[in-house]
């Protein structure tokens, strides 16, 4: 992957894109001549248009996904999977093109984004995989007259809904187990970062995915373009990855049709640390945890549980690692980190560690809006930081860790489950015991330990309480977008 990227070759990615509305198998422009403005978040300028779909649109691209699904649920499982296998292997062989475009659509740096497209291809691999393993069960009737059969089959048409801060990687995740299953959809990318969904439905028709199987619509109103396409009854599944208030409408609007249901939510991920863990190795997953994506990520963590007698020293090393850390367009080789994704992002960023500032944090390394173009916000440390902070509590997506000690296990575990969110915990001990006992009682459906990343195309991903309901990936993630039939046989 080239460190750098100049104007000539951001202009060949962006003009590569279809900009348009794929409904049915078909490129069309959005009703009136109406478009969508892409930003690049370090500048602030519109680098790219793409058609505003109109609710006739969407309803027309529910449509074609309803015509679609019985023949595509009829393919071959090893065609459905030989189809995501042929995607994997474009997006390898086009990963520089389609990093750029998510560096210029996103802001993240073309080494992240690179690491990204990796990531987000392996989804297709993995669910070529389990296309074609897909099981059902043969049992004999307790009574012994007769015999109890099982099938999986595809639920059927699906909306899928995906987030601005993994342009990708949450296209990928959810796509791939759907054409797996035999389920067509409809996909509303993020209307800040909808490149890299065009791109990659491109890729997914010209490996031979049936018209109508993917359509992908764009549009600057989901709440009126989107959102009344769950009341259709052609409609069997919502998967949606975003905020948990969003999340809570869109459950309650898919109630009425009984629509199957994968949310991915907010999170406010703890890492603790003990007086025991490796600092080293602590640091540089604290690092991972917090500054991946810049911060606005789910599974980001938000506040830093330390053992009390190691904190100060924790909390002085994080900052001297942070503070050598250097913001900048992705374009630029020397930089570290990008911008936050738009100038509201980064309002309630300053606004969160303004308020614990106000609170008696103590800021040990950034905290300061830069100057200049760009939606730009240093890495910031805060110590001493009250439990009373709004910080503590609200999923801060940013580049600001946020310190607290703790004095006993008891404490620590206390802390770190005292939220409504139940996504991803971090800990680090050198003591295999006390990562046992301490994994088992975090609230959370996912611990990383003695590592700072977990997301895993072979692992389920996904929380509890109020972070959502489902999993998408590993052997789990396929199960989400099929439906058990029993059939009972009589000998």
């Amino acid at each position: 992957m080239s460190a750098a990227s100049g104007p000539a070759e951001e202009q060949s990615a962006l003009a590569s894109v279809r900009k348009q509305l794929l409904i049915g198998g078909t490129w069309r422009p959005g009703e009136g001549g109406r478009s969508i403005a892409v930003e690049d978040p370090a500048s602030g300028e519109t680098i790219a248009e793409v058609a505003d779909a109109t609710l006739a649109e969407a309803r027309a691209a529910l449509g074609a996904a309803a015509d679609a699904q019985a023949g595509f649920a009829a393919m071959a499982p090893r065609e459905r999977g030989e189809i995501l296998r042929r995607a994997y292997e474009r997006m390898i062989a086009e990963r520089e093109r389609i990093a750029l475009l998510m560096s210029l659509e996103m802001g993240k740096t073309l080494a992240e984004s690179d690491a990204e497209v990796l990531y987000a291809a392996e989804f297709f691999r993995w669910f070529a995989e389990e296309a074609v393993r897909i099981h059902g069960t043969y049992m004999r009737n307790p009574t012994g007259a007769g015999r109890i059969l099982t099938m999986r089959a595809p639920v059927g048409p699906c909306l899928l809904i995906t987030p601005w801060n993994f342009p990708a990687a949450m296209a990928a995740r959810k796509i791939a187990p759907a054409v797996a299953a035999g389920c067509t959809m409809v996909v509303k990318p993020a209307k800040q970062t909808p490149l890299c969904t065009l791109a990659i439905a491109e890729i997914l028709r010209e490996e031979g995915l049936p018209p109508g199987a993917l359509n992908v619509v764009t549009t600057s109103d989901s709440a009126a373009v989107v959102e009344p396409l769950l009341d259709d009854p052609r409609l069997r599944k919502l998967s949606f990855t975003g905020s948990t208030a969003v999340g809570r409408a869109l459950m309650g609007r898919a109630a009425g049709g009984l629509l199957r249901l994968s949310l991915e939510l907010g999170g406010n991920a703890p890492f603790l640390v003990f007086a025991d863990a490796d600092i080293e190795q602590a640091i540089g997953g604290a690092l991972a945890a917090k500054l991946r994506n810049i911060g606005e990520a789910c599974t980001a963590a938000n506040r830093f549980l330390v053992e009390a007698s190691i904190a100060e020293r924790f909390a002085a090393e994080l900052a001297e690692r942070m503070r050598t850390l250097r913001s900048g367009r992705f374009s630029d080789p020397h930089s570290d980190l990008g911008p936050l994704i738009d100038g509201a992002q980064r309002a309630k960023v300053a606004r969160l560690v303004e308020e614990a500032r106000g609170r008696g944090a103590r800021v040990l390394c950034g905290g300061q809006v830069p100057e200049g173009p760009g939606y730009f916000y240093p890495p910031t440390v805060l110590s001493d930081v009250p439990a009373e902070a709004e910080i503590a509590r609200e999923e801060i997506f940013g580049p600001v860790a946020a310190i607290y000690a703790f004095d006993s296990e008891a404490q620590a575990l206390a802390l770190a489950n005292g939220t409504e969110y139940g996504l991803v915990a971090y800990l680090y001990t050198q003591s295999l015991e006390r990562a046992l006992r301490v994994s088992e009682a975090l609230e959370f459906g996912m611990v990383g330990v003695n590592q700072g990343v977990v997301s895993n195309p072979a692992a389920p991903f996904g929380g509890v309480k109020q972070s959502g309901l489902g999993r998408e990936g590993g052997f789990e993630g396929i199960g989400e977008y099929l439906s058990t039939r029993y059939l009972a046989l009589s000998l």
